[in-house]
């Protein structure tokens, strides 16, 4: 008995060492052990939250992550784009920047892209963005 109570107690310290390493972001030091925990950690935050249906930042403060357009929405939402916009789709997602809205990004004939905004309930355009000062 004596010795699965150390075992526990081990088991508690460790937890306790690891829950404190991650709280504080791990340590200044170039140990990789701490790194790993740190991006676990950062790891298991962002699956949380794509678990909440949300668009999140990717790391480092970049763009939101948007979810790609699936399905008959895929279908519907480059169709509405595509009779505004004649050109090739090249990605057709829910925009993060501007929720409750599909986007759709076009290349046109001329080379330019446009992305266009939709409303996700009508298919109708709401708003259209020019890509050329956008460096994604």
């Amino acid at each position: 008995m004596n010795a699965s109570k150390r075992a526990l107690a081990a088991a508690v310290s460790t937890a306790a060492l690891l829950v404190g390493l991650v709280a504080c972001g791990g340590s200044d030091s170039s140990d990789s052990g701490s790194s790993s925990n740190s991006a676990a950690a950062d790891q298991a935050g962002g699956d949380a939250q794509a678990a909440e249906g949300g668009a999140q930042a990717e790391d480092g403060g970049g763009d939101p992550v948007e979810t790609p357009l699936t399905g008959e929405a895929k279908q519907k939402a480059e169709a509405a784009a595509l009779a505004e916009f004649p050109g090739t789709v090249i990605k057709s997602e829910e925009d993060a920047e501007n929720p409750g809205t599909y986007a759709v990004e076009i290349k046109k004939a001329d080379g330019s892209e446009v992305e266009v905004y939709l409303d996700p309930k009508t298919y109708k355009v709401v708003k259209t963005k020019d890509e050329a000062g956008d460096d994604d």
